[in-house]
C-alpha cells in the first residue's frame, strides 16, 4: 500500500488519527512544527500584529531595544519588530509560490516523461539535466540581473532553476509505477489514458513529492534572503529579512539589533523548517 493510503488510513481510522501522527514525531520535530506553526500565522496575522507601519518611521531612529520597541528602531526609525514580521511573510509566501510553481511545471514535466517513456522520456530528462548542471543561485542572480530586481522577478527567477527536482522525483516514481500490475490492468479494461495517468500513477508519486517540498522550505528561504542581501529583491522600503540585514551591516558594532534580529529570524525559519521536514521525510519512511 502507498504511503498516501497509509497515511490516510491511519488519520481516518479514529478520531484522534492526527494526534497520534502528531506523537509520533519526535519531541525536537514536535517542538520545529509547533514554532513554524506559531511563525506562519504570524505571517498571516502580520497587520494584526505588527505594532506599526513597517514602511513608515515610527520612532527615534538607532533607540535600543526596550519597551515599545521590542527590537529597537532602524537608521531611518522603522520599527524593527513590525519589519521582521512583514519579512517573515514574505519569505513564507515566496518559498510556497516557489515550490507550488515547481511541484506543478516538474509534476507534469516528470509525469509526461515517467508515462510516456521512449524518445519523450528522454528529450524531456535531457532538458532537465541541462538545468540541473546549472548552480541555481547563479543562474537566478543572472535572471534576477537580466529583468531586473523586484520581489516577482526574484520569485520568478527562483522558479525557473527549482522545477527540475521535482520532475526527476516524479518520473522516477511514474517509471515504477507504470509497470505495476494494476497499471496494466488498468490499461486492458479499457481506462483512457487520462485517468490512468491523474488517477493511478500521479497519486503514487505524492509521498516523494511531499517530502521534497518539506525539505525545500528552508533552502528556499536562505536562497530569498541570499538574493534579498545582494539587493535583488523588493526595492526599500519594503520589508524582507535579507535586504534588512544588509542595510544594517554597517551599525553592526554600534547597533548590533539592526542586522541580526532580522538575520537571526531567517536561521530560526530555516531551521525549523528543515526539521520538520525532516520528520515529515521519516514519517513516511516508516510508514512505506
Amino acid at each position: 500500500m502507498a504511503a498516501t493510503e497509509l497515511l490516510t488510513t491511519k488519520v481516518r481510522s479514529d478520531g484522534l488519527g492526527l494526534r497520534r501522527l502528531f506523537r509520533s514525531l519526535g519531541l525536537l520535530d514536535r517542538f520545529a512544527l509547533f514554532v513554524l506553526f506559531a511563525l506562519v500565522l504570524v505571517a498571516i496575522f502580520a497587520p494584526l500584529v505588527a505594532p506599526h507601519d513597517p514602511t513608515v518611521p515610527a520612532g527615534p531612529p538607532l533607540s535600543a531595544p526596550a519597551k515599545g520597541f521590542w527590537f529597537g528602531t532602524d537608521q531611518i526609525g522603522y520599527d524593527i519588530l513590525s519589519r521582521v514580521v512583514f519579512g517573515l511573510r514574505a519569505s513564507l509566501v515566496g518559498a510556497f509560490v516557489v515550490i507550488l510553481s515547481g511541484v506543478v511545471i516538474g509534476g507534469l514535466i516528470g509525469l509526461t516523461a515517467g508515462a510516456l517513456g521512449g524518445w519523450v522520456d528522454s528529450a524531456l530528462m535531457r532538458l532537465t539535466d541541462v538545468f540541473l548542471a546549472l548552480p541555481a543561485p547563479l543562474l537566478a542572480i543572472a535572471v534576477v540581473a537580466a529583468i531586473g530586481p523586484g520581489f516577482g522577478h526574484t520569485l520568478l527567477a527562483v522558479a525557473i532553476v527549482w522545477w527540475p527536482w521535482y520532475a526527476r522525483i516524479v518520473r522516477g516514481e511514474i517509471t515504477a509505477l507504470r509497470h505495476r500490475p494494476q497499471t496494466e490492468a488498468a490499461k486492458l479494461s479499457g481506462i483512457s489514458r487520462r485517468r490512468i495517468w491523474f488517477r493511478h500513477l500521479l497519486p503514487g508519486a505524492l509521498p516523494a513529492v511531499l517530502v521534497l517540498a518539506t525539505l525545500d522550505v528552508g533552502g528556499l528561504i536562505l536562497m530569498l534572503a541570499g538574493l534579498s542581501f545582494l539587493g535583488l529583491g523588493a526595492p526599500a522600503p519594503a520589508p524582507e529579512l535579507g535586504a534588512m540585514s544588509a542595510q544594517g551591516l554597517r551599525f553592526l558594532l554600534s547597533s548590533w539589533w539592526i542586522p541580526i534580529v532580522p538575520a537571526a529570524f531567517v536561521a530560526v525559519l530555516a531551521f525549523v523548517a528543515n526539521l520538520v521536514g525532516d520528520g515529515i521525510r521519516d514519517l513516511m519512511g516508516s510508514m512505506e
